[in-house]
């Protein structure tokens, strides 16, 4: 990462925990769940800022080095560097855990030539507990610090770009932009109060957002919608897939004219098929007959087999669960 390194100075920065309850996420009705640190500005673009001033002082405090910064920017081994600086431990659920603030932090790192004393490495403090691993709705932490990504909510609703394996898409339930229900199920996050300074500033928007409103965002509103929010960096096509599938589990028949509208005439395949899978997961209960019908009349004209294949797998199980 850089010529010559020395010194890895590992920094945390925390954001404001969730302000609701594990419980009000899964009842939050016609609503969908973005993770805490994206309730604000955008985490890499302030952070980073912020670790090059540091990197300015520390050439005042010690003469002029070679340094790089990193905010998840490169494959840094952030959460090892992080517990042999003494930062915090890596918890069951492979994230860091801070005895004073939890794991409501986020990491970076300042890599320099300056040789600086290294600090005792952080100790483990998560005991027999496994409350991280019980709670994962994708069973996704399948051993102690050990997570699947292929079935991390997180990675498949922020990372991943393809059409979401439809056996998990029931349990993401109305997660939108990543899942923290791992940290919210911690005993070392309970009770902490928020940061004095929360630089990432948090909108109330962000926070629970509508999904009627979010449905019919086209890509230069999803922009504007979303301009300085790390949300912005998945992309519209991402983004509304995601919500398709929160739609689909929310039970809200009002949202069904926005589903109908992106399954017939989103320029996007992967929105297409997720709007498909959603209005059949809506449709089960009521107007299952119309939505057959009209279904296999959108088959006829839609242009993508994995659309098409969508299409009649959700004609199938309306059919059967009449």
């Amino acid at each position: 990462m850089l010529d010559e390194v020395r010194t890895v100075v590992s920094v945390g920065m925390r954001y404001s925990p969730p302000a609701y309850a594990l419980d009000e996420v899964n009842a939050a009705q016609g609503r969908g769940v973005i993770s805490a640190y994206a309730h604000g500005d955008d985490y890499h673009d302030i952070m980073k800022a912020r670790l090059e001033a540091l990197a300015r002082e520390l050439d005042q405090l010690l003469g002029r080095h070679d340094q790089r910064v990193y905010v998840d920017t490169a494959p840094v081994l952030e959460h090892a560097l992080a517990e042999d600086s003494g930062l915090g431990w890596q918890g069951k659920h492979s994230l860091t855990l801070n005895r004073q603030l939890g794991s409501w932090f986020l990491l970076g790192e300042l890599f320099t030539t300056a040789d600086i004393k290294e600090d005792d490495k952080a100790s483990f403090h998560c005991g027999t507990c496994s409350a991280c691993i019980d709670i994962c709705p994708t069973r996704a932490i399948v051993a102690p610090f050990v997570v699947d990504a292929r079935l991390c909510i997180s990675y498949l609703s922020i990372e991943y770009k393809g059409s979401v394996p439809r056996r998990l898409r029931p349990l993401i339930g109305n997660r939108i932009y990543g899942c923290d229900d791992c940290q919210m199920v911690c005993p070392w996050n309970g009770g902490l109060p928020p940061p004095v300074s929360d630089f990432l500033s948090p909108r109330g928007e962000n926070c629970l957002p509508e999904l009627a409103s979010l449905l019919l965002l086209d890509d230069a509103a999803f922009r504007s919608r979303f301009v300085k929010s790390p949300v912005k960096r998945i992309g519209r096509e991402r983004f509304i897939r995601n919500c398709c599938i929160a739609a689909g589990n929310n039970g809200e028949q009002s949202l069904l004219t926005a589903l109908w509208s992106l399954a017939m005439q989103d320029d996007s395949a992967i929105v297409r098929e997720h709007a498909v899978w959603a209005l059949g997961m809506l449709s089960r209960a009521e107007n299952s007959h119309a939505a057959m019908q009209r279904l296999s009349v959108m088959q006829g004209s839609e242009t993508d087999a994995n659309v098409r294949e969508e299409i009649s797998l959700t004609i199938k199980e309306i059919k059967e669960s009449i």
